[in-house]
């Protein structure tokens, strides 16, 4: 059987996502010759959109994070077709509790406790609110005992993670915004600069640092051309959904854009 490169079919992955192509070939040979059906970590959509491109139609592809929408997921391969359960993903929810009326946490604490505790960030899925102080991530079910055990604090918070339910699962709140913007060009540095009044210097020393992400993958250059449905990234400022382009009368670019900005640490 031929073994698919990623990099052939996409040729924007760049030199870092070698480890991760190699490592996805050699659970798709486990598959394939040792007849083992795989389930995955956490996996964020470029992971899984390199996994999809090397597993191709040899193989079936099913997934879930624990929630309806859910950005990282667990990936279950298999030759033959297997009808699964939630549990079958190996998922536990956690809520974290926490002296809510005290002090406050959020998205980056949760994240900067749980990526510093001395596991890889592919152990856990979202880390989701419904907006008034409640929190909730994903974990892998065969690492309970660390979560449970080790995760005691997040920021200046004394915490205990909740076992839940999926039936207990939070509806993510969603606050996101709209907003339309005109750019001169559809160039990734220019569409950055114009939503974020930044200069396109400035985006390009991001670029640079690696700090910008198209579709979930590292942007290397800054003359790659953004379209309709693309997810933008940039580090400290927030996540754009690009959902519709038009041209004006004076040759520019009309941008609707939906806008999850990052908040910025009380």
């Amino acid at each position: 059987m031929e073994r698919r490169q990623a990099s052939k079919f996409y040729p924007h992955f760049n030199q870092e996502e070698r480890p991760v192509i190699d490592y996805f070939t050699g659970l798709f040979n486990q598959l394939i010759f040792k007849h083992e059906s795989i389930l995955t970590d956490f996996l964020d959509p470029a992971k899984r959109d390199i996994l999809k491109t090397i597993v191709g139609n040899d193989a079936f592809i099913q997934e879930y994070g624990g929630y309806s929408d859910a950005e990282k997921k667990r990936v279950f391969l298999s030759e033959e077709w297997v009808n699964l359960r939630p549990d079958d993903y190996q998922i536990q929810p956690y809520e974290i509790d926490y002296p809510q009326k005290f002090i406050q946490i959020n998205h980056s604490a949760v994240l900067g406790t749980l990526a510093n505790s001395g596991i890889d960030t592919d152990t856990f899925g979202d880390i989701i609110t419904h907006g008034n102080g409640k929190w909730q991530f994903f974990a892998k079910k065969e690492l309970a005992d660390f979560f449970e055990e080790q995760i005691d604090r997040i920021g200046r918070a004394q915490v205990k993670l909740k076992p839940i339910t999926f039936k207990e699962v939070l509806v993510p709140e969603d606050d996101s915004s709209e907003k339309t913007e005109i750019v001169a060009s559809m160039r990734i540095d220019a569409v950055l600069s114009g939503i974020s009044k930044q200069s396109r210097g400035q985006i390009q020393k991001m670029i640079n640092s690696q700090l910008v992400k198209l579709n979930w993958h590292d942007v290397i250059d800054s003359n790659i051309m953004v379209k309709e449905n693309d997810v933008l990234s940039l580090r400290h400022f927030g996540r754009i959904l690009i959902e519709d382009v038009s041209a004006t009368r004076k040759g520019k670019y009309k941008v609707v854009l939906k806008l999850w900005q990052t908040k910025k640490r009380n």
